[in-house]
């Protein structure tokens, strides 16, 4: 999550990288492109013709194996049409915006509808929170400890930053709120 100052001392805004990851796209190709061979193996199965250059679909018996196939394609191409959305809306995309001068944070995230918009005064940030957790869910991130309220999330969701890049934009973000950065 790379930060940069924009303007004067008193704002610090940080962009958040959304769904439109390489990864995500790569996922997306593949789910598509899987799901439109197993729905022409299916088809091929059905039509006893192969329209596959791979292959022969054709001598497949169209039930089950065929039907089977045209299930998984179906399911495939669903799921495609799902990523596909997430990736054009851009979901998780958004900003963090921290103005000393005016006393706020304000955290943006797109949603699959609508455009999250929280805004906090500065005065309630108890600390800027580091959390790691290794293991087959690994968890990197950084939080706002808020005063009253649950810790407020600021990095992306999905594939854990780096170590080191989550301990510096903490550490940045720590001195500009003039607050202790815990958990490192």
């Amino acid at each position: 999550m790379p930060s940069f100052a924009t303007g004067t001392s008193d704002l610090l805004e940080q962009p958040v990288l959304g769904s439109r990851r390489p990864s995500n796209l790569l996922m997306a190709v593949a789910v598509s492109l899987g799901g439109v061979g197993f729905l022409l193996t299916s088809l091929s199965s059905y039509l006893a013709r192969d329209l596959l250059p791979i292959g022969h679909p054709a001598e497949l018996v169209f039930v089950p194996q065929g039907l089977v196939m045209g299930l998984y394609g179906t399911a495939a191409v669903l799921l495609a049409t799902y990523l596909w959305t997430v990736i054009g809306l851009d979901v998780g995309a958004g900003s963090n915006r921290f103005d000393r001068r005016a006393g706020t944070a304000t955290i943006r995230r797109q949603a699959f509808r609508q455009l999250i918009d929280v805004e906090i005064r500065l005065r309630d940030i108890q600390a800027v929170k580091v959390e790691v957790r290794d293991g087959l869910n690994p968890r990197r991130r950084l939080a706002l400890k808020l005063q009253g309220r649950r810790d407020l999330p600021l990095t992306r969701v999905g594939e854990p930053m780096a170590l080191a890049d989550l301990e510096q934009s903490g550490a940045q973000l720590a001195r500009f709120l003039g607050v202790p950065l815990e958990g490192v």
